[in-house]
């Protein structure tokens, strides 16, 4: 079965773009990443993408007139790249309907929360206010309204007592590490399936039971 083609568009450093890289560099995982584009030319992510073995490239927003330029510049290099599916990793660009309805269904994001709960940007800084005893990540496919669509995977981590916005952080950027392999995983197979405003995943298992914070 052919791997499934992937672009991944960044603004930054890359984390999420490494722990995709490392997955896909296992010829077994059924995805590869022919495509890694930043619209700003100094994001650290472009020499990881580079260092592995990864085209790299730069479409700048800020050499288009207006956001439709930009967009259709975008969707332009991601289609003679071959791309067929793409990944963003934070990437810190708000897309317009019509570049969402290009690529939906075949578009997923990574936020640092437990969507619907705190969308935007703060959130770690959000969740230690508002106190929640729960926080996590999710990746969803994109719509065009900002951190929405049909929930792909999740994962939830505990905040602590102590925690400030960086350790918190810390704790989350670890589980969307695990998540976003994870969750192109299940596209790639076939076995992610967006059904309405919900995703259908076959043959997946799920947790075996309820977590408490605290504990007693």
């Amino acid at each position: 079965m052919a791997r499934l083609k992937v672009g991944v568009l960044i603004s930054g450093r890359g984390s999420n773009l490494q722990a995709l890289l490392d997955a896909c560099a296992d010829p077994a995982f059924p995805a590869e990443i022919v495509a890694v584009l930043s619209n700003r030319p100094g994001a650290a992510g472009l020499e990881r993408a580079r260092a592995a073995g990864v085209a790299a490239g730069v479409v700048d927003h800020r050499a288009y007139p207006n956001r439709a330029a930009f967009e259709e510049a975008l969707d332009r290099t991601l289609r003679d790249a071959g791309v067929g599916f793409v990944c963003l990793a934070g990437f810190m660009r708000l897309l317009t309907p019509w570049f969402v309805e290009r690529w939906r269904d075949r578009m997923i994001n990574i936020h640092p929360s437990l969507l619907p709960a705190f969308p935007g940007l703060d959130t770690h800084r959000r969740a230690i206010e508002a106190g929640v005893r729960f926080t996590g990540c999710t990746v969803h496919f994109v719509r065009a309204e900002m951190d929405d669509g049909p929930i792909l995977v999740q994962a939830a981590v505990p905040v602590l007592p102590r925690d400030d916005e960086h350790a918190l952080a810390a704790r989350v950027l670890e589980a969307e590490h695990r998540c976003y392999p994870l969750a192109l995983r299940l596209v790639a197979e076939g076995r992610a399936r967006v059904a309405g405003v919900r995703v259908e995943i076959s043959d997946a298992a799920g947790p075996a039971g309820a977590v408490l914070n605290p504990e007693a």
